[in-house]
């Protein structure tokens, strides 16, 4: 869904589409979660392209959180909008895990799309 948001605004405004993925941190025991997610960014830029469609992927390893990763990211390359995919949490989620989605509203340099 939110890939599907993300390619509608990229259309409608001729712009360039960033997809970045975040990491803390990679062991060689994570190696097979970071070649998962190289192989479905790969395959989202080439579909984005295949449509015409500017696309840049990234995954970040800065060892922040991915909130902060991403709001660090859109600051450093002066998006002009970031859209997330959001998932219902429970209090207890929320408590343990913090709130990623919540950190990048709260704090993103640009307007924020939420996506369910």
């Amino acid at each position: 869904a939110v890939l599907d948001v993300a390619r509608k605004h990229a259309k409608a405004f001729n712009a360039t589409l960033y997809v970045a993925s975040s990491m803390e941190r990679v062991s060689e025991k994570e190696r097979p979660d970071l070649d998962k997610i190289e192989k479905q960014l790969d395959y989202v830029k080439t579909t984005m392209k295949a449509e015409g469609i500017a696309c840049e992927t990234h995954i970040l390893v800065r060892g922040l959180t991915p909130g902060e990763d991403i709001v660090d990211f859109a600051k450093d390359n002066k998006m002009d909008e970031i859209i997330i995919g959001i998932e219902k949490k429970s209090k207890v989620g929320k408590l343990f895990f913090g709130s990623n989605a919540q950190y990048i509203i709260l704090e993103s340099p640009c307007p924020v799309v939420s996506v369910k």
